[in-house]
């Protein structure tokens, strides 16, 4: 079985998901839907596919699943619309920025027997998979504490943070996910620090730039996450989590990973400059998850629910910071 994708929203992300999709043997990009006709435009040409409304794409009988890649005060609506018209739907994260709204989707994505998978990428990327792998075949005993550093190299437009819904929703919920996948517990307890330490606009704009989180869970398993919008080095993305019996991380990745060593001491080239570069291979894996799932009927993963449970614990961050306590997450 092939499957027969449509594309909405040809923007950064649309691109990376449209390359996915065309590269992979199981799957054909049909058509493309976007509110600006040149970037559409762009991808059509790229992939040899239609440009379409996505009123046209909900319709066609020549599509079985989508990859939404729309604003996110869109995606809840979109799954909502694409469930109901029997498409397997591939959605970026968040599926909104309230709980609230995010519970209803999923009734109605269970209703209609929909199929949905959120997108946190990094659950596929081979070294964090390798990561989970040492997990599961018993390497370092029982896990204990899971430390997720993730630093981007720069901060987005203030216009973006504006509407981002915060650092914590935006960014960190990637590392809320890593931390339910790596520790095997759900958390029930966050304690969050943020600051303004990059850009003071970023503050005027109601956000912070710096962040530290401590995740619990019952039996007292510890996840640290420490986030900033700046790594002056490149994009860093690193691992660590220590067991019982020994330790598993995985290092940050460069385009190129050699060393050389002379006289003026030892160096390597820089790292990835961000996500679209360092994260090419999980973005296909994911992507190809997606499409065995559909194609044999198989469970869908990461599912609605843990796009529900990563933006509760971005909730309950965003509360820690503001009441400067404890929140806990299971009473």
């Amino acid at each position: 079985m092939t499957v027969r994708f449509g594309l909405l929203g040809a923007g950064r992300i649309g691109k990376v998901h449209a390359k996915a999709v065309s590269g992979n043997p199981d799957a054909v990009l049909v058509a493309v839907a976007d509110a600006f006709p040149a970037a559409a435009e762009a991808i059509a040409q790229a992939y040899a596919c239609e440009v379409r409304t996505i009123d046209a794409i909900e319709k066609a009988s020549d599509i079985d699943a989508v990859v939404i890649c729309t604003p996110t005060d869109t995606h809840a609506d979109l799954i909502e619309r694409f469930a109901r018209a029997g498409k397997a739907i591939f959605c970026e994260k968040p599926i909104d920025l309230d709980v609230g709204r995010v519970r209803e989707c999923m009734k109605v994505v269970e209703e209609t027997k929909g199929k949905l998978m959120v997108g946190f990428n990094r659950r596929f990327d081979p070294h964090f998979m390798a990561v989970r792998k040492a997990i599961d075949d018993g390497k370092i005993g029982e896990v204990e504490m899971v430390t997720i550093t993730s630093r981007d190299p720069g901060a987005p437009p203030i216009d973006y943070i504006k509407r981002s819904g915060g650092i914590f929703r935006d960014m960190t919920i990637h590392d809320f996910d890593m931390a339910r996948f790596l520790l095997g517990e759900e958390p029930v307890a966050v304690t969050a620090h943020a600051s303004v330490l990059v850009d003071p606009e970023i503050g005027k704009a109601g956000d912070y730039d710096s962040v530290s989180v401590i995740l619990e869970t019952a039996s007292g398993k510890q996840a640290i996450i420490s986030n900033s919008r700046r790594a002056t080095y490149g994009y860093d993305q690193r691992i660590e989590v220590h067991g019982s019996q020994g330790v598993v991380s995985a290092e940050n990745q460069r385009a190129v990973s050699i060393e050389i060593a002379n006289g003026d001491g030892y160096t390597r080239p820089p790292l990835h400059d961000f996500f679209m570069t360092r994260y090419t291979e999980a973005y296909a894996n994911e992507i190809a998850s997606f499409i065995s799932a559909v194609e044999k009927g198989t469970t869908i993963t990461p599912s609605g629910a843990d796009g529900l449970a990563a933006l509760a614990l971005a909730d309950a961050a965003v509360k820690s910071v503001a009441e400067k306590r404890q929140i806990r997450i299971d009473a």
